[in-house]
Formats: structure tokens, sequence, C-alpha cells
């Protein structure tokens, strides 16, 4: 009886790892094939067989020599670059919210609420405004987020730092909230004095770009860098959802955990925005639905959420460039047209 009853955890392992694969190799495939039709759809259709050969290490080569090669330089050029950073962006702010959720313990917790997006659009308008290129523009954006961590690290300090047993996630919450809302009052406040014709390009940076993306390497490099650093103590995240006495009872270091879950969030939130401005629902809906659907397991939770998120953005982003093609849509007006009646769903399925 002892001996059934000791094999019982390592069966119980054995069957969530199984089921974890599973649904990491549907999202896997999913994401696939969105990115495929991402490349062959658009104002100008490609046949899958044109995709693939343009993708080709030989024909990259041929086409470097031939300059009339349209299809190649459509996929190569435009579509792929722009497909890897729909993904690498929905990936960071599901992650993200994935985090923020365990951090405060606030299921409606997402990778905004701590005003990260909020000091980088602060920045980027101003960058704009002042007619910078669009690496400035960037730059900015990054440099923003950069300050509107730091804000909340040196007002919060006590409340991530200080190894005291009471739940301090209210008051990191605050934090950031109020941050939030004074970025806003800024926000609006450089749409105002914003001239005529910069205008137009400062409010669809705000809901959500990845037209024109060429350069999706930094979001791809703080993806791997978030995964990283959090995939390794997706157990621990899984006692901190206790509350920090609880995990302090059980061993759990729980400062340095908040920090690095902070500072995680924090930098896959900087990332996302810089490279594709606001795109929202993406950090609150995603988690959620792979939470109802798969349980609050953090070291399933937060692989599923990366690819998750990838295949929500660029799902999105294909939606944007297909309905008034070949006119675009800003990739988070799509978001959250179907991030609403979503969320609601969700709710409304969650009380009954």
């Amino acid at each position: 009886m002892s001996r059934h009853a000791g094999s019982m955890p390592a069966t119980l392992h054995a069957m969530t790892a199984k089921r974890a694969a599973a649904i990491w190799l549907v999202l896997a495939a999913a994401a696939l094939a969105v990115l495929m039709a991402s490349l062959a759809l658009g104002s100008v259709a490609l046949a899958p067989a044109s995709v693939i050969e343009a993708l080709s290490p030989l024909h990259a080569g041929a086409s470097d020599a031939n300059s009339a090669d349209l299809a190649g330089e459509i996929v190569r050029t435009l579509r792929l670059p722009r497909a890897l950073a729909g993904f690498a962006c929905g990936a960071l702010l599901a992650l993200a919210g994935a985090l923020l959720q365990v951090l405060l313990r606030n299921p409606l917790a997402e990778p905004y609420v701590l005003g990260v997006s909020g000091g980088a659009a602060t920045f980027a308008l101003i960058a704009m405004i002042a007619g910078c290129a669009w690496w400035l523009v960037d730059a900015s954006a990054f440099a923003g987020a950069f300050v509107s961590i730091l804000l909340v690290l040196g007002l919060a300090r006590r409340e991530l730092w200080r190894g005291e047993p009471q739940d301090t996630s209210p008051r990191l919450l605050l934090t950031g909230a109020v941050i939030a809302a004074g970025w806003g009052a800024l926000i609006t406040l450089l749409l105002n004095l914003a001239p005529d014709n910069r205008l137009r390009g400062m409010l669809f940076w705000l809901t959500g770009d990845l037209n024109g993306n060429a350069l999706p390497w930094t979001a791809l490099v703080a993806l791997a860098v978030v995964l990283i650093a959090i995939v390794p103590v997706a157990p621990r995240l899984n006692v901190l959802l206790r509350g920090d006495a609880a995990a302090q009872a059980l061993g759990v270091a729980v400062m340095p955990l908040r920090l690095r879950v902070y500072l995680a969030a924090s930098l896959a939130a900087a990332a996302a925005v810089t490279t594709a401005g606001t795109i929202g629902f993406v950090g609150l809906v995603v988690p959620h639905m792979l939470r109802l659907a798969f349980g609050n397991d953090q070291r399933m939770l937060l692989p599923a959420a990366a690819l998750g998120g990838g295949v929500a953005v660029m799902g999105a982003d294909l939606i944007a460039r297909l309905v008034i093609a070949p006119a675009q849509l800003p990739v988070g007006v799509i978001t959250s047209i179907i991030g609403v009646p979503v969320f609601l769903w969700m709710l409304l399925r969650a009380r009954r």
C-alpha cells in the first residue's frame, strides 16, 4: 500500500508533463500555421510554395543578385520581420500578464497596470513631436519604460524588498496605478500640443503599430531573456500564489522572487511597447483563457502563455492587414475588438 502511495506523485508528475507537452505542441503548431498565413496573405497573395521557396537559403542568396524577385522581397523584407515582431510582442505581453497576476495575486492585472506602457508612450510621443528618426523613437520609448520601472521600484521599494510576511501586493498595485494615471495625463497633454501633421502617426503608435517593423530582434532577445529568468522559478511561483507568509513558511525567499518577477514582467512589457506601441488585452485575456482551460500551474502556464500570446498578436496583425487591404488598421484595435467580448464571455462563464 505504501509503495503504491509513494508512486502516485511520480505518476501525477508524468501525467502533468505529458499534458504540458501536448498543450505546447498544439500551440506551437498553431503559431507555425499563423506564421505561414501571415507570410502568404496580404495585399499581394502568395502561394505556399512561393513562401517556402522565398525562405530557403539558396533562394535568398539568388535573390540578392536578382532584385526583381518580388515574392522573396515581400516575404523576407516585409512580412517575416513583421510576423516575428508580432509573435515576440504577443509572447512578451502574455508572459508579463501571467507574471503580474502571480505577483499581485489579482486576476485583472495586466502588463500596463504598473505604468510601463505610459512611460514608454510619453517619451515616444515627445520624440515624435520633435521629429526624431524611428530608431530614436524606439530608444525613447524604452527609456520611458525604464524610467517608469525605476519610479515604481523607488516608491515601492519597501514593499518589494522588506522581508515582512504581510501581503504587499495592494500597495504595489496602487503605486503602479498612480504612476500610470500620471503618464496618462501627460499623454493627453502631448496629444493636445502635437502638430496636426504628426497627430495621426502618434495615435497609430498608441493603438499598436507593427507596420514597417523590420527589426524584431530586440523583442526576440527580450523574450529569450525573460523565459530564461522565469521558467526555472515557476515551481516557486506556484508557492507564491498561496501568499507571502505561506511561501516564506515553505522556505521560499519571497522578496528576491517578487523583485525578479517584477523586473521580468517590466522588461517584457517595455520591450513589447518599444517594438509595437500599446497593444491591449493580450496580457489580460491570453493568460485567463489558458488558466481556465488548463489550470494555474505556472510550469505549464508560462510557456503556454508565450506561445498563445504570440499566436494572438500574429493573428490580430494578419486581420489588421487584410480587413481593409491595401490599407491597414492598428493591430491594437483588432486585439481590443476581439479581446473585449472574449473577456466578458470568460467573466460570465466563471460566474456560472
